[in-house]
């Protein structure tokens, strides 16, 4: 077993039988910035993710909205809230709330009142490639998404960024606006493109000390999974960073349809193998134990 505490900055449960994922109902297409997803597609529960994890030292986990409908926003909260007070884990929650809704700001509180609600999450990746793009199109410049964004503060929210890095530079201009909201850059910036993009994004990213990033989603950048090159992505995310602002995530069950948790988690570790043992403990858990505010002692 893997022996530093481990605190999962970013896992997905879902029961299919209880709320509506669209992205995870058939029929199912290659199409998508995931591939198919038809292997994933079924009822991923704690007890699930406990037994692919077995050979990881798992201390505490943030649990991040999975695309349940818009509508069922709350009822994913309170569904995994249920699983945290009765199980202990997940120990914080990032939960949806679409920042562009004429609504937001109610979305907004009514979020913040759940316990373990921390921050928030709305997936703006945009690309001009059809296949690539989560969304028609790219809302972050929208006046609306840009006040929904202002609002977390108000609230305490920190927010998890999804987004490509030909987004960041605007992206940074509005963040360094807003140094009270904590954001944290989702999957390693996603670098599906130009790796001169990416570094130059994410060096945009890092230059706010409020920024910070979850090590994870490698295989969107390197599909078919190669070791040495997501070793290499690790080594130099985490350079553009800081072993302190950095920390280190399964993305599971997602991350399955590029490799085993075992190898996921295992090019991770080989990557900081002769870093210092605080700096590996702060990679592994306590950066994220911080930066979520989860209250844990790792």
């Amino acid at each position: 077993m893997h022996d530093l505490p481990f605190v999962d900055a970013h896992v997905h449960l879902w029961d299919l039988a209880h709320l509506h994922y669209a992205w995870l109902t058939p029929p199912f297409s290659d199409d998508g910035p995931n591939g198919s997803v038809e292997p994933i597609a079924a009822t991923y529960l704690l007890d699930d993710y406990r037994a692919e994890s077995a050979n990881w030292n798992v201390a505490g986990m943030v649990h991040v909205e999975a695309g349940a409908d818009p509508a069922q926003s709350l009822d994913e909260t309170d569904w995994v809230e249920q699983a945290r007070t009765g199980r202990g884990m997940p120990n914080g929650l990032v939960a949806f709330a679409a920042l562009d809704d004429r609504d937001v700001e109610r979305q907004l509180a009514a979020q913040a009142q759940r316990s373990g609600v921390c921050g928030i999450r709305h997936i703006v990746n945009w690309h001009p490639e059809k296949r690539r793009s989560y969304t028609p199109r790219d809302v972050t410049g929208d006046e609306a998404w840009q006040c929904g964004f202002a609002l977390l503060g108000k609230y305490g929210l920190s927010f998890d960024l999804q987004a490509y890095p030909a987004q960041f530079a605007a992206l940074a201009r509005l963040i360094a606006r807003h140094p009270e909201i904590p954001v944290i850059v989702n999957h390693a910036g996603m670098g599906v493109d130009d790796p001169a993009e990416w570094r130059a994004g994410m060096t945009l990213l890092a230059a706010l000390p409020h920024v910070s990033v979850k090590v994870s989603g490698l295989g969107f950048a390197f599909k078919p999974w190669e070791d040495a090159k997501v070793r290499a992505r690790v080594l130099e995310t985490i350079d553009i960073f800081g072993t302190e602002r950095a920390m280190f995530a399964s993305d599971f069950p997602t991350d399955r349809l590029f490799a085993s948790f075992d190898r996921t988690l295992g090019a991770l570790a080989e990557a900081i193998a002769d870093f210092t043992d605080a700096e590996r403990r702060a990679l592994w858990g306590r950066n994220a134990n911080r930066i979520y505010r989860l209250g844990l002692d790792v």
